[in-house]
């Protein structure tokens, strides 16, 4: 089966870095890799010291490498749409185009689009995303699910709403509807999303692994980083320690340093004991090149096998009880104190700290209310029953 591999974490942990020593090990074990970046900084080519362009170009045997331009990829991928956005925001195109660019989550999700086909059109047995950093990356991975949320309220009733309105909006409203063609394209996105979402939460094809450096904020980090993917539902599935200072150095500088180290590597493999844990020395030299990539595939990943499909932790999931119906919802290192939820008709929105999320409900629950919620051992169970048994909503 194919499979995607995203890595990400904090900005300067060493992500690229150990994303391509994963596409090289891959190649060297005969599957045919991409190794593809969704970072506006790209360094794949600084790594591999090579020349990338608007498409994939292959670096070794069984290795591609692909710096995604979303803008590009907007352009000719799914210009039908990208013309009518483009007509409602200026008269020259030019600008259009730049202001479309400058719309929230836009060029994340033609980014995830733009994988998603690789996924279904290319023969490739593994792709290896190197993802920007992490707040950008929970955006990436969040956006296709709460768009297509928005536009499931939209479709079918859309085509009908475009057909009836388009003759009177341009003279009354000044704004153009969209026409066939774009009316299609913004129906094959949503479909688009649709696949998009169950692609990154099948636990059989997608897997996300985090960076990270035996540091206090980083570690603070990581562990938020891995509460809000749970919230989502991905499968995290791994946690690299990167930048392990050697314990023989001979220098008194960094005898303190090394020690602070092992109480956050310690840290680390504590917090996230169900994880496999992968430690990546310090290097003597700039992690560039192949045999500088290479340098960590026989350290670290050699005999070990790092592509293996891992459900680490349950999925969300709904079971009947005697009274009505039971939601557990997994979010480790979540604070009780931050989390928030209620019911907003079809739909229960649960929030912790600065992320919300809109789980739909079964059309069964049409009758059904939150009657109670608890958040115990990193898991947020709520009960619902009938509406004249529902007590007072969102209290855990």
């Amino acid at each position: 089966m194919k499979r995607i591999y995203i890595f990400t974490g904090k900005g300067g942990v060493g992500k690229s870095s150990i994303a391509a020593a994963h596409a090289v090990k891959s190649a060297e074990e005969g599957i045919k890799t991409l190794l593809v970046s969704t970072d506006m900084a790209h360094n794949l080519g600084d790594i591999f010291e090579q020349e990338l362009g608007k498409e994939a170009k292959n670096i070794l045997p069984n290795l591609d490498l692909y710096e995604i331009d979303p803008e590009y990829v907007m352009e000719n991928d799914f210009s039908a749409v990208m013309s009518y956005l483009a007509s409602l925001f200026s008269d020259t195109q030019e600008s259009s185009m730049q202001n479309i660019g400058m719309i929230p989550g836009m060029e994340e999700l033609f980014s995830l689009l733009k994988i998603a086909d690789i996924y279904h059109r290319e023969d490739y047995g593994r792709i290896i995303v190197d993802c920007a950093p992490t707040g950008e990356t929970l955006s990436l991975l969040k956006f296709p699910e709460l768009l297509s949320w928005y536009m499931e309220k939209f479709f079918p009733i859309g085509k009908v709403a475009v057909r009836l309105l388009s003759p009177v909006s341009k003279a009354a409203f000044q704004i153009e509807m969209p026409n066939k063609a774009a009316m299609n394209e913004i129906e094959r996105i949503f479909l688009k999303l649709i696949e998009l979402q169950e692609l990154l939460k099948d636990r059989a094809i997608t897997s996300v692994r985090i960076v990270t450096t035996p540091e206090k904020m980083v570690l603070e980090e990581t562990k938020r980083s891995y509460m809000y993917l749970n919230l989502y539902d991905f499968n995290v599935d791994g946690i690299y320690i990167n930048r392990i200072l050697p314990a023989d150095l001979d220098n008194d500088f960094f005898v303190q340093w090394i020690a602070i180290q092992r109480e956050y590597i310690t840290c680390i493999r504590e917090s996230f004991s169900a994880l496999p844990v992968y430690e990546i020395p310090w290097y003597d030299e700039e992690l560039k090149g192949e045999k500088a990539i290479r340098r960590i595939v026989e350290n670290v990943l050699t005999g070990r096998d790092v592509f293996a499909v891992k459900n680490i932790t349950e999925r969300e999931h709904f079971e009947q009880t005697d009274e009505g119906y039971q939601l557990k919802v997994f979010l480790p290192y979540a604070e009780k104190e931050n989390i928030n939820l209620y019911q907003a008709a079809t739909d229960l929105v649960v929030q912790t700290g600065n992320f919300k999320r809109n789980i739909p409900l079964p059309n069964i629950f049409r009758s059904y209310m939150v009657t109670s919620a608890k958040f115990e051992d990193g898991t947020l169970c709520i009960w619902f029953g009938k509406e004249h048994d529902a007590d007072e909503q969102g209290i855990i």
